[in-house]
């Protein structure tokens, strides 16, 4: 509980919080697993809303597996650990949060997303993005890094290393992912004000 304290004022001062062995040994091993299992069902990511998506690897050249709870129920212990966060920060947020959206993300040697908020235009229920990083032995040199681009135009990059999360403000904080030159995993989604309809339309 005191954790969790000291991140809500975090993401509530900076917009941003990063934690560092954000899951138990025995979650990350089988979420690892899960995702290792379903890396020949992901599909190339697409950017834009709906009707007007669209894949364009000049911008972003990640695959996406998208999850579902009734039919990754395996997930059981992750969905649990998505109700405690969404609870926590309606708690001490007051962000009434009633959904989510989750996917697989794997980039390949090469791939990239160029600097982008975690909002459409036309749909704002996107409130918190979370990153949760699932790479063993990540070095630098590697690339992959999460750029986080600051208010005042300064900007840091964040190592994608096991059991590293991200959260942030999804319509608030630019970011961007730098060119892999190793295949990275993570599991990335969204909280959301109200649950949205198959999550998989959306990039």
């Amino acid at each position: 509980m005191e954790n969790w304290l000291s991140w809500m004022d975090e993401i509530s001062d900076k917009d941003y919080v990063i934690i560092d062995q954000f899951f138990r040994e025995e979650l990350y091993t089988e979420i690892r697993s899960f995702f290792l299992s379903k890396l020949p069902n992901f599909k190339e990511a697409a950017i834009g809303v709906d009707t007007e998506k669209q894949v364009n690897s000049k911008i972003r050249g990640d695959f996406t597996y998208w999850l579902d709870r009734k039919r990754d129920a395996n997930l059981q212990n992750f969905w649990e650990l998505l109700d405690e966060i969404i609870q926590m920060f309606n708690r001490y947020c007051y962000l009434s949060l009633s959904g989510y959206e989750f996917h697989l993300a794997h980039y390949p040697s090469g791939g990239h997303y160029d600097k982008h908020l975690d909002q459409f235009e036309n749909r704002n229920n996107r409130m918190i993005s979370v990153v949760i990083y699932l790479n063993e032995g990540w070095q630098q040199g590697y690339g992959g890094e999460l750029e986080i681009f600051e208010k005042d135009g300064s900007s840091f990059l964040v190592e994608p290393l096991a059991m590293r999360c991200v959260m942030f403000k999804s319509a608030e904080v630019p970011h961007a992912v730098l060119q892999a030159h190793k295949s990275r995993f993570s599991l990335t989604g969204w909280l959301l004000y109200q649950p949205s309809a198959l999550g998989q339309l959306f990039g």
